[in-house]
């Protein structure tokens, strides 16, 4: 006896039908989302695809325990100026990444993340690795639990890495906010949108 794989966050035909399918792009799309938050190769291996400008900083996500994320922007030539701190451009870019590395790993493959808002203050030059920790965020599971769309903020603290006993000095804050859709309602928005088509091609 064989068993398919099923979507529950997809709509079903009616009270009582079984979940449908989800279809071959949808699987291998899910498959890809998980594996690009399993381990730092294949997270490089897909920005080098979808996130080329991740892929040339070096951003690696770190996942120290369950309520604890940091990622790490290493203090290479790419991501330096010309007068070798790290570029504030290199540490407001990678912000929005670091921050949607962690929420992406919250919110799993069935979410659509987009970031509506940033603000990002300098505090100090940073003059190595550069560590992001968000030091505070909304509930992300909580937010979930009804299957809507929403926005939701995130606080970061972006510090300078030291060689000396471990020590991080902060160079800068951020605040993000993004907005996150499930796929589904995605799904049922472009089947809605292709309906509306045929109904006015008809009517012509």
């Amino acid at each position: 006896m064989s068993t398919a794989k099923l979507d529950p966050s997809l709509p079903t035909a009616g009270l009582g039908a079984p979940p449908r399918k989800r279809t071959l792009v949808q699987r291998c799309e899910a498959f890809v989302s998980r594996l690009s938050t399993r381990n730092a190769f294949w997270q490089k291996l897909c920005s080098l695809i979808w996130l080329p400008y991740a892929f040339r900083s070096g951003i690696t996500m770190k996942r120290l325990d369950s309520n604890k994320f940091s990622a790490v922007l290493p203090f290479r030539r790419f991501n330096r100026n010309w007068y070798n701190a790290m570029a504030g451009a290199a540490l407001l870019g990678n912000s929005e990444v670091a921050a949607g590395l962690f929420l992406f790993s919250e919110c799993g493959d069935n979410y659509v993340v987009v970031c509506k808002e940033m603000k990002y203050r300098f505090l100090r030059p940073c003059r190595g690795p550069a560590v992001y920790h968000v030091v505070n965020s909304e509930d992300v599971r909580d937010k979930m639990t009804s299957g809507d769309e929403f926005n939701i903020d995130l606080e970061m603290e972006v510090r300078q890495q030291l060689h000396k006993r471990g020590k991080e000095l902060r160079v800068g804050r951020c605040t993000i906010t993004f907005h996150c859709t499930p796929k589904s309602h995605i799904r049922e928005k472009a089947a809605r949108r292709r309906g509306r088509d045929v109904e006015s091609d008809d009517a012509d």
